[in-house]
């Protein structure tokens, strides 16, 4: 049965409408009406007192060599990549989300993404921030305590401590869970905050686990690793004020740019070699009438200036000739040379030697 008139405008309209959706999703959107920034609530500081106390009890654990460091040792000696071979290939690829700069560019795209269409620099500075902190803190603990990893541990049941290594604590197990964390720190619904938790507490989970199942680090690594990220995402409150300020500054920075690249459209660069007359003061009118009437009169000029002969050579063009005008009619002009003031008792200048001709009368 053919479609009727009606039934083909409702598709039609249905059709716009949907489109319309369409675009309207692919819009940027405004900067949301309500950005919670998380603040440091009783409940966060207990946390991070509890992960902080945790973290020294690992490392105090370790350096006095206690059960955690035999547990290390049962746990190397049992070589689990060696019990279950199967996985190996797997896992090789999975804690790749454990490293820092893979997942910092992943991470970093998204929200930059975040950040384009919320008008904000929020997401990005705050990124920044974190991984400069787990930079620092995680490198300097590092450094400072040099434990060996367990490929290259020399006497069984020792800690390994102050050795020159750099494996305590785990960087993959840390940087995943400050990555993958801050996704769920910067969720602006509960819902999402909720589910991006429960994700990168699945992710940072996995890493260290399998950084102990590939022997690259010992259980006590990856518990400390774990408290060390932890401490970070719970102090980035503290550092929402410096983030702002930053953020705001950064704009600030932007409209000088802007306000240059405008003043610098307004001046276009002169054709032809010519320059702007705007860029250099004119002269006043009555300056320049003055000094035409200081100056000796010219006499105009043909407009076009040099003509040329039907020959094709170029002929010069002599102003108007003035009308000739006769002797007696002219104004005497006295010499500019002679200072002299005239006499009128001198009628010519005395010969040498002779005497002046006498005045009849006398």
């Amino acid at each position: 049965m053919p479609d009727g008139p009606g039934l083909s405008l409702t598709r039609c309209n249905v059709d716009s409408v949907r489109t319309d959706r369409i675009f309207a999703r692919l819009d940027r959107e405004p900067e949301p009406p309500k950005i919670e920034i998380p603040g440091m609530s009783r409940t966060r500081t207990a946390i991070f007192g509890s992960t902080l106390a945790f973290y020294i009890a690992i490392v105090w654990a370790v350096l006095i060599t206690s059960w955690l460091v035999a547990l290390d040792w049962k746990i190397m000696l049992f070589r689990p990549y060696e019990q279950w071979p199967e996985l190996h290939a797997f896992l090789d690829y999975f804690v790749v989300l454990g490293q820092r700069g893979p997942t910092a560019v992943m991470v970093a795209a998204w929200l930059g993404w975040r950040s384009w269409r919320q008008h904000t620099l929020r997401p990005l500075l705050t990124l920044g921030a974190s991984l400069l902190l787990l930079n620092v803190t995680v490198g300097a603990v590092k450094l400072g305590l040099g434990r060996r990893g367990p490929h290259y541990a020399t006497e069984i049941g020792s800690a390994e401590m102050f050795a020159g290594g750099d494996i305590f604590p785990s960087g993959h197990t840390a940087n995943a869970v400050v990555t993958w964390g801050i996704l769920a720190y910067l969720a602006t619904t509960p819902r999402a905050r909720r589910w991006l938790s429960v994700l990168s507490a699945v992710v940072a989970l996995g890493v260290g686990a399998t950084t102990v199942y590939l022997g690259t680090h010992w259980v006590s690594d990856v518990l400390l690793g774990w408290a060390a990220g932890l401490l970070i995402l719970l102090s980035l409150p503290w550092f929402e004020p410096l983030i702002g300020r930053t953020e705001a500054w950064i704009f600030a920075v932007r409209e000088v740019w802007r306000d240059r690249r405008r003043l610098g459209a307004a001046r276009p660069a002169p054709a032809g070699g010519r320059l702007s007359p705007g860029l250099f003061p004119q002269r006043h009118p009555t300056a320049r009438s003055t000094a035409q009437a200081d100056g000796p009169a010219r006499e105009p000029v043909a407009a076009g200036g040099a003509g040329r002969s039907p020959g094709g050579s170029r002929t010069a063009v002599h102003p108007a000739q003035r009308p000739h005008t006769a002797r007696s009619e002219r104004t005497p002009v006295t010499p500019a040379g002679s200072r002299r003031p005239p006499h009128a008792d001198r009628t010519g200048a005395a010969r040498p030697g002779t005497s002046p001709r006498p005045v009849a009368g006398g």
